[in-house]
């Protein structure tokens, strides 16, 4: 039997995000990969869901009054299926505000930044001379990682007491700084205390575990 909830993605950070909160929140879900290393992000079947051609993309079936409605956008998507579900996203305005702060950071800072240190430090390393790319970027993800450790430090979340969809949002991509990037020795992993707590117990969540390997093939 279909899922009203589609979800088209792969299991990159952004990917992981949205499949981490489809678990966490209980929804039924089919999900669908799109395996952008073959191009399929560009195909006139995802361009008609994403026209963006980039992943996560998410359709709901029946979310436009019955009718299907289609959405892009990672920190959009975790937002939709907060409220759709009533979880993850308090109702309060001062605690829901803090929550779509630390959203945000994750969309304007920590995912464009670990994704350009990730590009520089790995994968065009062999690419002519990238040392200033390499430079920029580790020194801009390590601010970005100070600054988490520093929330954390005082907070047993990233947007305070309560777990929500900005701890969703963020720790995929603190783990593939190490997993993926290698890059444990070139950041300092080790010294971003409280960070490391934090991803050990937020990794710890089953439907964290679940959604990090969702769409894993590749």
């Amino acid at each position: 039997m279909t899922a009203n909830i589609q979800l088209y993605s792969l299991a990159t950070p952004n990917g992981q995000k949205v499949s981490i909160a489809l678990e966490e929140m209980g929804v039924e879900y089919d999900a669908h990969l799109i395996n952008i290393m073959q191009g399929d992000q560009f195909t006139e079947e995802f361009i008609k869901i994403n026209p963006n051609s980039k992943i996560p993309a998410l359709v709901d079936l029946t979310g436009d009054n019955g009718n299907p409605f289609a959405m892009m956008e990672s920190g959009a998507i975790l937002l939709y299926l907060a409220e759709k579900t009533g979880q993850f996203l308090p109702t309060d305005s001062v605690k829901r505000a803090k929550v779509m702060q630390w959203l945000f950071f994750q969309m304007g800072g920590v995912g464009p930044m670990f994704g350009q240190f990730g590009h520089f430090y790995k994968y065009a390393t062999d690419k002519g001379d990238q040392s200033y790319g390499i430079e920029r970027y580790t020194k801009e993800t390590k601010r970005l990682l100070a600054v988490l450790d520093t929330q954390l430090s005082k907070n047993a979340f990233i947007a305070g007491d309560e777990y929500s969809i900005a701890d969703m949002a963020i720790v995929p991509w603190v783990i593939c700084l190490d997993k993926f990037y290698n890059g444990s020795d070139q950041l300092d992993l080790p010294t971003f205390e409280f960070v490391n707590k934090w991803v050990e117990k937020v990794s710890s969540r089953p439907g964290v575990q679940k959604g990090l390997k969702v769409l894993s093939e590749i």
